[in-house]
């Protein structure tokens, strides 16, 4: 983990940057892939979804979640990639729902910088990191 200052802008420009996005998002997608059959299922995802700590955390204080409200938010999101409801997630639907997830973190940042602790392999600081390597250059 490190300590990365980034804003909307930050987000949005990596976005724009199609192919720094899907290489990205490829490479995440197939690091979730454990059985290489170019399907996420529920349980390949089950990991990324509990990265995001959702209900996990109370004003930066874990707390104790009920499990079967936080297995049931899990089954919600994973519901949101899996656009076709087919019980798995493809390349292009984790590819969507990045995007959107993405959209919405920069759209609430706004353009002030703000620092954030942001996990080495995140696609967060894989934009970070485009930011810096552009501006270095």
């Amino acid at each position: 983990m490190s300590v990365e200052i980034l804003d909307g802008a930050t987000i949005v420009n990596f976005l724009e940057d199609e192919e720094a996005f899907t290489v990205t998002v490829s490479n995440r997608f197939a690091h979730l892939d454990s059985d290489n059959d170019g399907l996420l299922s529920y349980a390949e995802m089950l990991k990324e979804l509990q990265s995001l700590r959702v209900l996990e955390t109370h004003f930066g204080i874990d707390v104790e979640p009920d499990p079967d409200e936080l297995s049931r938010v899990y089954e919600s999101l994973f519901v949101q990639f899996d656009h076709n409801l087919n019980g798995t997630v493809d390349l292009e639907e984790f590819k969507k729902e990045t995007k959107q997830i993405m959209l919405a973190m920069a759209d609430g940042m706004g353009f002030l910088p703000i620092q954030m602790v942001l996990e080495e392999d995140s696609i967060l600081k894989k934009a970070v990191e485009r930011e810096c390597n552009k501006v270095a250059a």
